[in-house]
């Protein structure tokens, strides 16, 4: 794989890169409606796998948030097409490094040491890169160890990067009046925290500890006294990415096991800790050879306050979820009804997220549920279909919910991918005898 020298740190220079992509897929779209135009019948595959070439082009190299905004979109398999899902899959481990002359000039910039003067052995060229920092190979006193390096400027950019989103997810959303920044300060908030590597080393000592007895689950250990703001130095643990152990001819009863054990990672956080690990993308986890789960990235942890969990989980519940009065005044405290809101704004909110609920919240219906029925992600797919194609939603004022819904739901969602890539049918309640 090619490596970077170099990565756009000023505003200026990562929005001309920005502009840039603009420009092409632009003409993509000049092109597809050329042939459109001469066949009726022509499709927008090609479209769209121009499209995500260019975008995942564009972005790989500026890496930071506008990189991390494509890993988070790689998840929404069921509303992307799938030429963005693959494309955009790829920042999640797999994207190009900083040359082997830059990683030595970060690594002195952030600990004040080359690599060299602190592990006994370093490995330049990087083993797995993402969309905000590099994983290298080193050894200290017969310990195997993985090096995590954020890339130069990521932090600094975060704020002028997210005010170049702003504008098209405003559009895209429907995004209106003051309300709409608490949508992006919590967003630049959790991007910020991801960035400071200190408080991450701190999140994952401390999860580590509480879920450290959950069954079938590992944790490396982690090094403060080798890691500063920017740079995690923990052990090296053998594995195999998820996703791709998923595309291997797996025995279901290993699915199983290693299904069970992220859902019970997963409730024991939010459930107990009401705090959770709100970045379940498939770079983030490894099977061993034992076929146990390995967690290994923690920079990303939602805390979720109790007003929020309460109405979000009493939903759960099928008799409350159907009360239409109780459901109301739910739907009022999580904030996805508004005071101001009309007569047919209240309606049309009820309605669609008693259809949304219902469905998401269906595996907590039962006291098993298989991941791994497709008539359950058919009916995911139709959801978001039907309401991507929603005239009616386009007009509504899209200030909906509490900002929190921003990373459950993306947790939700990226769980549940993990769950049915793993074809898991999972005891929805065996969490509970890990609860001290």
């Amino acid at each position: 794989m090619n490596t970077i020298d170099k990565i756009p740190t000023g505003k200026f220079r990562r929005t001309s890169e920005l502009v840039k992509t603009g420009a092409k897929i632009g003409s993509n779209y000049l092109k597809y409606y050329s042939k459109k135009a001469f066949d009726k019948n022509y499709t927008r595959d090609e479209l769209d796998e121009n499209n995500a070439s260019d975008i995942y082009d564009g972005l790989k190299n500026l890496k930071g948030s506008a990189l991390k905004v494509a890993q988070m979109l790689s998840m929404e398999k069921s509303l992307l097409p799938n030429a963005y899902v693959e494309k955009f899959s790829l920042s999640q481990f797999s994207v190009p490094p900083l040359s082997a002359p830059l990683v030595r000039k970060t690594f002195k910039k952030y600990h004040g040491e080359y690599p060299e003067q602190l592990y006994d052995s370093f490995t330049a060229n990087s083993v797995n890169a993402a969309s905000i920092g590099q994983v290298h190979k080193a050894e200290k006193d017969g310990k195997k160890l993985a090096v995590k390096i954020q890339y130069p400027g990521v932090a600094d950019s975060i704020s002028s990067d997210l005010a170049m989103v702003k504008p098209v997810a405003t559009r895209m959303f429907n995004l209106k009046g003051k309300d709409s920044e608490k949508y992006f300060k919590e967003v630049e908030d959790k991007l910020l925290e991801e960035t400071d590597y200190v408080l991450e080393v701190k999140q994952s000592q401390a999860i580590s500890e509480a879920c450290g007895h959950i069954p079938n689950l590992v944790f490396p250990k982690y090094y403060p006294e080798l890691s500063s703001e920017r740079i995690i130095t923990m052990d090296w643990m053998n594995g195999m990415h998820i996703s791709e152990f998923a595309k291997t001819d797996f025995d279901l009863e290993h699915g199983q096991k290693i299904g069970q054990a992220l859902w019970n990672f997963y409730m024991f956080q939010i459930h107990h800790l009401k705090e959770v690990h709100a970045d379940p993308h498939p770079g983030n986890f490894l099977i061993n050879d034992k076929k146990e789960l390995i967690a290994i990235d923690f920079g990303c942890i939602k805390k979720i306050p109790d007003q929020f969990y309460t109405p979000y989980f009493e939903l759960a519940v099928p008799e409350n979820i159907n009360n239409p009065e109780f459901f109301r005044k739910k739907l009022y405290e999580l904030e996805i009804l508004r005071e101001d809101d009309g007569e047919e704004e209240v309606k049309y909110f009820s309605e669609l997220f008693h259809e949304m609920l219902s469905l998401f919240t269906s595996p907590f219906h039962e006291e098993y549920f298989d991941f791994g029925d497709e008539v359950f992600w058919a009916n995911v797919s139709n959801l978001s279909e039907k309401y991507s194609q929603d005239k009616t939603l386009r007009k509504m004022n899209g200030n909906r919910g509490s900002k929190h819904f921003l990373y459950i739901n993306r947790t939700f969602f990226g769980l549940y991918n993990l769950l049915h890539d793993l074809k898991a049918h999972i005891n929805v309640n065996a969490y509970r005898e890990y609860i001290p």
